[in-house]
């Protein structure tokens, strides 16, 4: 695991939030002590912790069980073991603090409740959310077109594989390697590493000769499994 220790800094009003990457989850770890410091200023953030912990546990949370120890660098420049969570868990927390400060938070994860609830009974509404995020983005039209085509094609291409019993999304990448393999000579990770992108979706920063040579790959390896049948 290539997990890369630093600081993002300016998350919670310029308050130093701690956090690791994990590469092979593509998701990163936050520092907890970080992040109910900087929601409810505690005297003593760990002790807070602590007591938020023992709540948690008896009310029957889950974020507690989802919280991992990490090395992190300790104000003193020293490494020490921290507790962690990834992003979608620090959101559970945030939900569980009693602070002023995390209420725009909670707003924000309400709206995005809202809009997915909306999206159920419209379909088109995600559909439009999306092209006007690439377009808000930089991306052309022509572009946009050619990555939803792409997104369609790659689902034809996964139900296939499902068809062949494949089920697993080791096995899933595995099959996506070769193809990346075939015209860039790179697995997909590292296609990733060699563009600098870390959450980010590699096909999003794809130009459009490497999204039409992806889309290509992937249509090209559907063909071939319908002449074999």
């Amino acid at each position: 695991m290539n997990n890369k220790l630093e600081t993002i800094s300016n998350l919670f009003e310029e308050n130093e939030i701690r956090s690791i990457w994990n590469s092979e989850q593509e998701d990163y770890y936050f520092s907890v002590v970080d992040v109910i410091n900087a929601l409810a200023e505690p005297k003593d953030a760990r002790k807070y912790w602590s007591s938020l912990k023992a709540r948690l546990k008896k009310e029957g949370s889950e974020v507690t069980t989802n919280c991992s120890q990490l090395k992190m660098l300790a104000p003193d420049g020293k490494i020490r073991q921290r507790d962690a969570m990834k992003t979608k868990d620090i959101f559970r927390l945030i939900e569980s603090v009693p602070s002023p400060k995390a209420e725009p938070f909670k707003v924000w994860l309400a709206s995005l409740g809202k809009e997915r609830i909306d999206e159920v009974f419209d379909p088109e509404i995600a559909a439009n959310r999306v092209v006007n995020y690439y377009r808000a983005k930089g991306y052309t039209d022509e572009w946009i077109k050619q990555r939803l085509i792409g997104i369609v094609d790659r689902f034809k291409l996964t139900d296939i594989w499902k068809d062949g019993g494949i089920d697993k999304p080791v096995e899933f990448a595995l099959l996506t390697n070769e193809i990346y393999k075939t015209w860039s000579g790179m697995k997909a990770n590292e296609y990733k590493e060699f563009k600098g992108l870390r959450k980010e979706s590699l096909r999003d920063n794809m130009t459009d000769v490497e999204l039409a040579l992806t889309n290509l790959g992937e249509l090209t390896t559907r063909d071939r499994k319908y002449e074999c049948c």
